[in-house]
Order: C-alpha cells, then structure tokens, then sequence
C-alpha cells in the first residue's frame, strides 16, 4: 500500500501543518512521485473537500462513494515516522461468584457409579468455594505498526473488546499480566491519554447539539489554544467531508423523544469526536457494528488513511465485508480469550490449508475462519488444536523479529519528529528529555475549559425548554399556593403558628424542586468518562463549569418563589427583609442542588437516586427543629440536627421574621388563645387577665405585649446562629457537595476494569 506524498511542509515548530494552503496541488494523486514526508489527516481531509467542491460545484452535497484512492501502486511510498506497539504474553482474569448447589440434589441426579471421592470439585490456585476464576485473555501476543490497522476478530464473548481494553490501558495493572510497550519502551498511562485516543462501541453524544456543533466542541477540547478559530472551524469541515456527514452537518443528534440523524452518520460522528487531534494510536471497539456495507466500507477507508498518516490503527470488527478485509494488514482471531490465528489476511488460505480445512474459492475468508471456529469451540475438544497449531504455525513461518531497532527511534525520538510533522496536533515540542513533557497533559488551559464546557452545556439545555419549563412551573404553582393558603398572616399566635408552618413547608420545598438535578449528570456520565479517559478536559473544569451553568436559574426561579410569596403571605422586614429572603431561597436552591448533584455522582440508577434525595430530605424536614425544638432532640440524634440541610434556611427566614424587638405577637386575653380557655367570653378572659395581674403583682391589661418576636425564637431554641451565620452555612453547604461531587468523579470515574 502506497502512500501519498506530500510536499512543502511548514517548519518543525508549526503544529498546523495540514492548514498550509500550498502544501498539497490539484495533480497530487496522479503526477507526483517525488519523495517526501507523509501528509497528516488534515491535509488529507483538506484535500478530500476541495475534490469534493470540485465534483458538486458549492461543496454542500458530498458524492456517493467519491473517495480519494490512495493505493496507486506507481507510487512508491516513503516510511512515516515508525512506530510499533507490541505486546506479549497478555492474561486477564476475573473472578465469578460460583453458583451454589447443595450436595444432597447433586447426587441425586447423578448415576450411583458416578458418585465417589471425584465429586468433590477441588479448587484452582485463586479460587475458593465461593468464587471462581474466568480466564478472559490467555497469553496473547502481538504487534501493530504505524500505517497499518490491526483487526481483531472473534465471535460475541470472544475477548476482542477486552483485549482492545488491554491495549488502551482501560484494565488495572494489577490485574493484567503481560508487557505493552512503544517502540520498545513501556507505555505509561498519562502518556498513552494525550498520544491515543478510544472510540467507545456505544454512541455517547450530546443529543440536541448538531453535528457539526459536536465536532466543534471536540476541537475546542481537544486541539491546542494556540490555534485559531479559523483553523479549527477548517478542521470540522474537513473532518465533516471525510466522514461523510455534510447532508447532516446542521441536523442535531437526536435521541429517543427527538429525531435526528440515523445510526451510521452518529457512529461516524463518535469517530470524528476521538479523531479530531489526529492521534498516534487509535483503538476503536467495533466502529462497523449497526452500519449498513457501504458506510461500514467508508468508516474502514476512513481508518486506513489515519493510519497511512502515521497513526497505529487497532479495531475488533465482528465480521467484516470483503471489501473491508482488503483494508485491513494484520489480523488477530481470537476463541474464548485465546489467539487461534494472527497475522496478515493474506496468510488466512495457507494457514487454513495447513491446518487440514482449505478454505474454498469464492468464499469469504473471514466467514469461513469464524464458522470453523464456531464448530470447533462446539466439539469436545474446543479450539485446543487450532490453538496448539497458530502456536507452532508462527513458531515455523514467522520467527520472531530479529531486528529490534528497525525503526531506528526512540520513543522520545518518534513522538517529537511526529508532533513536528504536525501529526499531533494537540502537543508542542521542546527540548525537554523527557517524553513526558513533550505533549501537554491537557490541550487548553482550565479557564478554556471551563467556558467550553458551559457554552456546550447552555446550547444543549436551551434546546429542551421544557426541562426548564416544568421546574420553573413547579415552583410557581408551589408558590402561588403558599401564598393563597396563608394569605395576610396576622400577628396573632394563631398567625406565629400559620407563619412556622409556611416557613418549614417553603424550605423544605426549595430542597425538593432540586430533585431535578438528579438525571442530568446520570445522563451525561458516560459522556464524561469518555472525555476524561483521554484528557479532553479537566474534571475540576467540568464540576465548576457544572456548578456556573445551573446559577442563572436557580437565581430566577428563587426570585420568582420570594416575589410571589413575601408580600402575599404578609411577612416582616420591608425592602431589606424581602432581600435576605430571597438571599436565603437562592442559598437553599444553590445547597439542594449542590446536595443532588453529589447524590448523581455516587448513585448510578434515577430511580434508586430519586428515592435515595427524597427519603435524605424527608429526614432533613425531621432534625430542622420545626417538628421538635433542639433542646428536645435526644441526645444520640443531635448529631443530624446540625447535619440537617433545612435547619439552617429555615432558622433564617425565622430570625428574619421575628427580629424586631418592638413588634408583639401576643397581647393581653390573647394569651389564653392556642388554650381551653380561648372559646371563653371576651369578658370572662379579661376578669381571669385581672385576676393574674393581682396574683402577679404586676398590671396586665388587654394592651400590654406578652410575646415579643424574641420570645417566640427563644421559645423555639434558635439561638445559636445569627441569621447572616445561617445564609453562610447554606452557601457552605453547596461549595462542600460540589466538592465531594469532584471527589466522585475523581474516585468513581476510572473507567477500568478490575
């Protein structure tokens, strides 16, 4: 397979070079043989969308199967700069609960000359009588080159994704014995983030953002701040052209309640997600799985010209096309963990045919490779044989390699001279010694990220109103009610009472309305494993960004809830109380969702996390001290009572109320009220008022105040906090759930298998 040629690249500096205008001519593919450096995808995809403007004459239709054929074999191809991965002697196991079975049915299901001292099962090394050991990957070795794409091969069940999970450093050392290295020298994992990039099987994609707006987002992440809008926008563009998605650049993504674009176009857009900065290794878990033949065949030719531009390409594919086995240069078929053949597809007749089963003309290899091993995994047998044979048949054909330094480069060496190429687009080169400090660890610096990831997360929810929407209607129904329930409170006791009531019910309501921000991270996590496992950003960025976004509603929908009931309800404190109570709203909104947003990084399931919020703050409404005064709490449970989130809001807007010293709640016969004595004659309750006050000693007429608003705090044990220490303790509570909820992700999000 030849490789294109390309001439005129920019300096060793310049880490844009597939944007140089002048880099590739009209005559490229056809007339030139000159021989140079390997262009990078850019340049490629660059070339792609001029050919296409060419052919369509606006550039917005893109041709049906109108690729660039770069397998002229009168072009005679100059080696890239040469990477290897190799990898030798890979095993992988788990261990399984084993399933119990009581003796006493066992042997009563098995024939009396069964049964003996060999039915007692003795276990393994590193099993027990609870647990067993699955070999997933047995002693698999290999090697993939730049240029190339290496195919993994297997039935369902097989291990083709758990070994490309090897490979890209996605199972804990730990538990996976064997060695990867690059170029010969071990691969670390804070290395292998920046130079490679994963492609989930699973489409993981912002659903109301379009695809060209996905693809944008990925190059503001992925690609460095030094480049220039412009040059990431011909990127996208470019990228649009290759992939094949110009028809789709402006439709959005879609999902279950909103239509979008089919299954082939978002699994060709989860591809240019992860190839946008033009990695050195690409793994991808079954990219052709739901595509018809023809996009299959186009996302193949997609990954072979990655890999003609220097990258190391390794794919499982479940069965390919025979068009797409012409693509691929090196195979790995694999049986229940084990290689049963590896080596290039053109090898497939002979080894076949050695091994006593030919396989016959006109048939797909591929498809008689899997049937055969199919037939065999269901023989007594299994797959030994063809196991013992691959082993002997590489022994024999293909000697180990003797020649180790036949790339000539480092690995330091091979990263600077391909960043200086432009390959690695997300990465600078220095004069450091270390090939660690080569790329940087993450592409933008954290104030970038963190507006990325706010504009992403903005234009997805400005999409879904009504999300929004039925919050915002929650609590203007809330508050509409509260108001027209306790309407004009008096300041009679009967009103001290209607006015704690409203209090614990108005912030025990703020708290619940937060609920909402349960499914938002749950449905964005795998997005974000996805981003974090290759350093697309920052997670402190995203938790920031996370906790910007949601400030402009909750800032709204508090002021909507203090307006429609402040004034409605008849509370106290003029201009300056109404601003406190809408400053303690926001703190309790801004605490609730901080809480829920921490509850969405440890709880997995909506439903188990629902269930988890309400039955937390149904406790928090218990402890706050409406129910039961502090100095009432039992002693082993006054813990909760300062842990509780409702306590401090609530005591809040109470010491906000019943601050002022000269307004009085309880005057004269008014303290018989909330008493047997409250139905009595006016007359009656002023006779028995005279009477106390002769017994007191003290004059008591219907005129004197009894209850001061100091009085009835007291009388509820709010005295330890101020009402401005209250609002700070709310505020603190959300910095503390936004902390934790960075831990989460930073202790939760590994994404490896154990």
């Amino acid at each position: 397979m030849s490789r294109v040629v390309a001439e005129n690249f920019p300096p060793a500096g310049d880490t844009s070079p597939f944007y140089t205008q002048t880099s590739m001519e009209l005559d490229l593919f056809h007339s030139r043989t000159s021989v140079g450096a390997s262009p990078t995808l850019g340049q490629l995809l660059k070339r792609v969308g001029d050919v296409r403007k060419e052919a369509t004459g606006d550039g917005n239709e893109t041709p049906v199967h109108q690729v660039l054929e770069l397998s002229d074999t009168s072009m005679e191809a100059p080696s890239s700069i040469p990477f290897i991965l190799s990898f030798n002697n890979l095993t992988y196991s788990v261990k399984l609960r084993r399933k119990m079975t009581l003796p006493g049915f066992v042997n009563q299901r098995r024939p009396h000359h069964q049964l003996g001292p060999a039915t007692a099962a003795v276990p393994v090394v590193g099993e027990s009588m609870f647990t067993t050991t699955k070999t997933l990957l047995n002693d698999i070795s290999g090697e993939a080159r730049d240029g190339e794409i290496l195919a993994v091969l297997g039935a369902s069940g097989s291990g083709k994704s758990t070994l490309i999970d090897a490979l890209a450093n996605r199972i804990a050392k730990d538990s996976l014995k064997g060695t990867i290295t690059l170029n010969g020298e071990v691969l670390e994992s804070r290395m292998l983030k920046v130079i490679s990039a994963y492609v989930m099987q699973d489409d993981l994609l912002f659903p109301m953002l379009t695809v060209e707006e996905t693809l944008m987002f990925a190059a503001e992440f992925r690609l460095p701040r030094s480049l220039s809008k412009s040059k990431k926008k011909m990127r996208v563009q470019a990228l649009i052209d290759q992939l094949g998605l110009r028809n789709a650049a402006k439709t959005v993504i879609g999902d279950e309640g909103h239509r979008g674009v089919s299954g082939g176009e978002r699994r060709r857009v989860s591809i240019g997600i992860d190839i946008i900065h033009d990695p050195i290794i690409l793994f991808l878990d079954e990219p052709t799985s739901g595509l018809d033949s023809t996009s299959a065949f186009m996302v193949v030719k997609v990954l072979q010209r990655i890999a003609q531009t220097g990258s190391i390409v390794i794919m499982s594919v479940h069965q390919p096309s025979y068009r797409i086995l012409g693509l691929l240069d090196r195979l790995i078929f694999l049986s229940r963990g084990q290689p049963v053949y590896s080596g290039p597809p053109t090898h497939l007749p002979s080894f076949f045919e050695e091994f006593g089963h030919p396989i016959p003309e006109n048939e797909n290899r591929t498809e008689f490779a899997l049937d055969l091993i199919r037939e065999l995994e269901g023989s007594p047998g299994g797959t030994k044989s063809l196991v013992e044979f691959n082993k002997s048949w590489q022994n024999m054909k293909h000697t180990p390699n003797t020649e180790p330094d036949r790339h000539g480069l480092s690995l330091k060496e091979a990263i600077s001279a391909s960043i200086s190429k432009g390959k690695l687009v997300s990465g600078a080169t220095n004069n450091d010694a270390s090939p660690h400090s080569m790329v940087p660890t993450f592409a933008n610096p954290f104030w970038i990220e963190m507006a990325v990831l706010s504009k992403r997360s903005l234009t997805n929810s400005r999409r879904i109103p009504e999300l929004f929407g039925i919050r915002l209607g929650a609590v203007l129904v809330t508050g509409f009610i509260l108001a027209t329930m306790f309407w004009q409170l008096d300041n009679s006791p009967k009103g001290v009472q209607e006015r704690l009531g409203f209090f614990a019910f108005a912030m025990s309501t703020t708290f619940y309305t937060c609920a909402d921000a349960l499914p938002v991270f749950l449905q964005e996590r795998y997005i974000f494993m996805r981003e974090t496992a290759y350093n697309a950003y920052r997670r402190s960025s995203y938790v920031l960004s996370h906790a910007l976004v949601s400030l402009p509603s909750l800032i709204f929908l508090s002021f909507s809830f203090s307006a429609i009931t402040f004034w409605a309800v008849g509370l106290d404190g003029g201009f300056s109380g109404f601003f406190f109570y809408f400053l303690i709203i926001f703190a309790s909104f801004w605490a609730g969702n901080s809480f829920v947003t921490f509850l969405s990084g440890v709880v997995p399931h909506v439903m188990l996390g629902y269930t988890i919020v309400v039955a937390i703050l149904a406790y928090f409404l218990l402890f706050s001290g409406f129910f039961i005064n502090r100095d009432r709490i039992p002693a082993y449970w006054i813990w909760f009572h300062y842990m509780s989130l409702v306590k401090y809001p609530y005591e809040a807007v109470l010491q906000n109320e019943f601050q002022d010293p000269t307004k009085c709640f309880v005057r004269g016969v008014q303290i018989f009220d909330n008493t047997p004595l409250g139905s009595v004659p006016t007359s009656l309750k002023v006779r028995l008022l005279q009477t106390i006050s002769n017994t007191l000693g003290m004059k008591i007429t219907s005129s004197t105040c009894l209850t001061t608003g100091s009085d009835i705090l007291q009388q509820q044990g709010i005295t330890d906090l101020s009402k401005w220490n209250c609002l700070w303790v709310t505020v603190a509570w959300g910095f503390l759930f936004r902390i934790l909820f960075y831990f989460s992700l930073l202790l939760g999000s590994k994404n490896k298998r154990r």
